[in-house]
């Protein structure tokens, strides 16, 4: 950019008009009992949405209109518009009545969902602050993705730059990375179920095996750039997953839907929900299965949700939530390049296993002691295995023999809690927010490695007495430590400028209690050397991360934005603790360090486009991956370690167009074509590794593009989506010929097309879709371990259709 444009988009940055702002508030209840509503949608006739109701019914927004027209909707209520004067609209009082219009599902959602079906953040909500971050909230209740399997690629179209891996053609795990962040089991995000962590272990082990229900879920929060300071150390930010509310309106609400679709897919998910006096509750079930679209790839899933809620008073709620999930997947096992070429739906692994059971607990408080001060106390906590059984070399093509299998157990038990207090003043003549919290947390995992059956069948018991010489043999107590304190504090320096620096503190006790199994035999087999390595590690550390947003609204369609904060990554065991053929570790790894940094401009002008357009850059220290190292005899390895010092830069937008209004059509239509692309670059700045300057970091394709066109009319709704991933590296050494295991190599360019439809009759709605309607045969993974190791194909064409009833 030349110093020509900069001065010119300063100037037009600068030159938009700035108008006096008048605060208007209120709350909103229902005619027959006067208790709040939630959820409520406040909007201006003639701008669109302004704000939304919090669970006690108050609204705030503010204004430079001296008159508008407000009209207030939620689907359970009749639609409420008067109009206002903002000078003198404090305090107000809405009471709206019974819905006694069946509205059709366009209208609804041109009012619910105003008319984009991405939102963003207010600056504060509850005991949280967003102010200058990058935030997309996905509205899934909204979304026309395939959500019985959960389909990742659909339901985050719109979050730019996201990296997934689409081989799980059920849903049953979420893989997503951004920014050059590797995407397994989404490890380099905070994971979080109404604001808890769900992961296996923050710290040591933060890969999430458990993914909620989409078809329970209300939104998706994605929270990047500063989201450090909130919410732990990691690179890529927060996804929080709101879960549905219970419906405040009725005793008992019952939503249940059955899918079937290609390769023996079935999926069934029913809800109960409801609201009685002070007592509110919303549960589901979700089960899950098929044969999945390689041989070798069935699956069974069960998922069970509850949620309990007690509103005290207008000031005091108790909720309490349990979630147990369980499912087996046999796993197809991974290919070369050759197979692949050959045939990409093949399997020559008939004998690996997966097995997850995963059981959340959460009870949270929370209480407002004035209009201005909120706090919240989370206490969360996690009793989980997995368990990983099968065949594994790193010559991917090799014929499964029949021995005996290699075996990893994992059991996860951690506990914590999360209190946050939420302060509003006034400093001098401004407003300011100011948020204090601490997190405790503390985990206890074992891990052991080893021995299974010489079987066929789903047998997770060692059988070491058996395989007494089997080498791959460990056992760990993985304990881990964490405190933490954290702070923000929102300056408004005018009534549209504001600064919020924050800080984290955190203290980090990590260890490692156990030991591994050293066996060498000669080449008939027979062990000439065995014993045990003592491998007892204690990594004591504590630090302190800063960081700053910058947030300038000159009116309420346009704001920009910036924030800038520090980034830790903890080794975890899974670094150093497992024996896998595919690659080695390299005995010198250790955390790594960076930060990140966002700069954009977003907003919504006339109802008509809602944009996001911005700059990152990403900075990393010491950046674990892989390279490709000769040995003496002249074999080649893959080594696991930290690599050098990476820069990851480029540009994000999302454009959403509102085509009805655009061509002045009625609320009997609804039409929108979006477009998110992200541009990225990528560079190893340094490393003490040869060869490794100057090469493209891993996991970033040049140009990541989705668009898509949404509309309808009247109760029928159609969706057609194009995605788009540039070619991507695997391996910091940017290898292009793949290796025998086919863990490193490149992952080709690939692009896939998406239909879906939709009809809604009055309590049915029937759903249909086609995914990958151009049947590409593609790949996105290379998976290093199980389900791998080697390239996992990504599903062929296949279709479903979901029948909903409501009653």
């Amino acid at each position: 950019m030349t110093l020509k444009d900069c001065k010119l988009l300063i100037a037009l940055i600068f030159s938009v008009s700035m108008y006096a702002q008048q605060t208007v508030n209120g709350v909103v209840t229902y005619s027959k009992t006067n208790k709040p509503i939630s959820d409520v949608n406040v909007y201006d006739k003639d701008s669109g949405l302004l704000t939304t109701t919090d669970k006690l019914g108050k609204f705030q927004f503010e204004t430079s209109k001296e008159s508008i027209t407000l009209v207030f909707f939620s689907s359970e209520y009749e639609i409420k518009e008067f109009e206002v004067d903002p000078q003198s609209a404090k305090n107000l009082i809405i009471v709206l009545k019974d819905l006694t219009t069946e509205l059709s599902e366009v209208i609804i959602n041109a009012h619910k969902r105003r008319a984009f079906e991405l939102k963003r953040l207010k600056d504060v909500e509850e005991t949280a602050i967003y102010a200058g971050k990058k935030t997309e909230v996905v509205l899934v209740e909204q979304s026309m993705a395939n959500l019985a399997s959960n389909n990742a690629r659909q339901i985050y179209s719109q979050v730019a730059g996201l990296n997934i891996y689409q081989n799980d053609d059920a849903g049953l795990q979420l893989n997503v990375g951004g920014r050059g962040l590797d995407p397994n089991r989404t490890a380099n995000f905070n994971t979080r179920q109404n604001g808890y962590d769900i992961s296996a272990d923050v710290l040591g082990y933060p890969e999430s095996y458990y993914t909620p229900a989409a078809e329970g879920l209300s939104e998706i929060q994605v929270i990047r750039g500063a989201a450090s300071l909130q919410y732990g150390t990691q690179f890529g930010g927060l996804i929080n997953f709101k879960m549905k509310s219970p419906n405040p309106n009725k005793a008992l609400e019952v939503i249940t839907r059955n899918t079937l679709g290609s390769f023996g897919l079935y999926t069934n998910f029913t809800s109960l929900s409801g609201t009685k006096n002070k007592f509110s509750y919303y549960t589901y079930f979700n089960y899950k299965k098929g044969d999945g679209f390689r041989p070798n790839s069935e699956f069974e899933s069960k998922n069970i949700f509850t949620h309990l809620g007690y509103q005290f008073n207008t000031k005091t709620s108790l909720e309490g939530e349990v979630t147990y999930m369980n499912y087996l997947a046999q796993q197809a096992g991974g290919l070369t390049d050759n197979m692949f070429v050959q045939d990409p739906y093949q399997s020559n692994r008939a004998r690996n296993w997966f097995e997850v059971n995963w059981l959340l607990y959460n009870l949270k408080f929370a209480h407002e002691f004035s209009e201005n001060i909120n706090f919240t106390f989370n206490f969360f906590g996690l009793n989980a295995s997995r368990d990983a059984l099968g065949f594994r070399t790193n010559r991917v093509n090799q014929v499964d023999p029949g021995s005996e299998r290699d075996l990893i157990k994992g059991d996860f038990n951690n506990f914590g809690f999360e209190s946050r207090l939420l302060s509003k003043y006034k400093l001098g003549s401004k407003n300011a927010t100011f948020l204090i919290g601490s997190k405790f947390y503390k985990a206890d995992n074992y891990q052991r490695q080893g021995p299974g059956s010489a079987g066929s069948d789903a047998d997770f018991n060692f059988r070491t007495d058996d395989f007494p010489n089997y080498p791959n043999q460990s056992e760990f107590d993985l304990p881990n430590l964490n405190m933490a304190v954290f702070g923000e504090n929102i300056f408004y320096l005018s009534d549209n400028f504001s600064v919020t620096p924050g800080f984290r503190f955190e203290y980090i006790k990590t260890q490692s209690e156990g030991y591994f199994k050293q066996i060498n035999t000669d080449a008939a087999g027979n062990v000439i050397f065995e014993q045990n390595v003592e491998d007892n590690r204690d990594f004591e550390r504590s630090f302190v991360l800063l960081g700053i947003g910058l947030s300038y609204k000159p009116n309420s369609g346009l704001e920009l934005y910036g924030n800038v904060s520090q980034n830790y990554r903890s080794v975890t065991f899974s670094d150093i603790n497992i024996i896998n053929p595919a690659f080695s570790i390299s005995p010198d790894i250790t955390d790594e360090k960076g930060f990140t940094a966002d700069l954009g401009i977003r907003g919504n002008f006339k109802q008509i486009v809602s944009y996001d357009l911005g700059v990152f850059g990403l900075f990393y220290n010491g950046r674990i991956g892989f390279v490709q190292k000769g040995l003496p005899d002249g074999r080649v390895t893959s080594e696991r370690g930290n690599i050098g010092d990476a820069l990851m830069y480029g540009v994000e937008s999302l454009f959403d167009f509102n085509l009805k209004n655009v061509f002045n059509l009625n609320n009997n239509f609804q039409l929108n074509y979006f477009i998110n692309t992200s541009i990225i670059n990528s560079e190893y700045r340094s490393s003490d590794q040869p060869g490794i300057v100057g090469n493209k970091v891993e996991f970033v394709p040049d140009l990541n593009l989705k668009t898509g066109l949404n509309g309808g009319y009247r109760n029928l709704q159609a969706s057609i989506q194009y995605t788009y991933l540039g070619k991507q590296f695997t391996d910091a050494t940017n290898s292009t010929e793949a290796s025998l295991s086919g863990v490193v190599g490149e992952i080709p360019e690939y692009d896939i097309l998406d239909i879906s439809m939709s009809y809604r009759y009055k309590n049915f709605k029937l759903e249909a879709g086609v995914n990958n309607l151009l049947d590409n045969a593609y790949f996105t993974r290379r998976a290093t371990g199980y389900p791998g190791p080697g390239i996992i194909p990504s599903a062929p064409r296949n279709w479903y259709t979901t029948l909903q009833i409501k009653f």
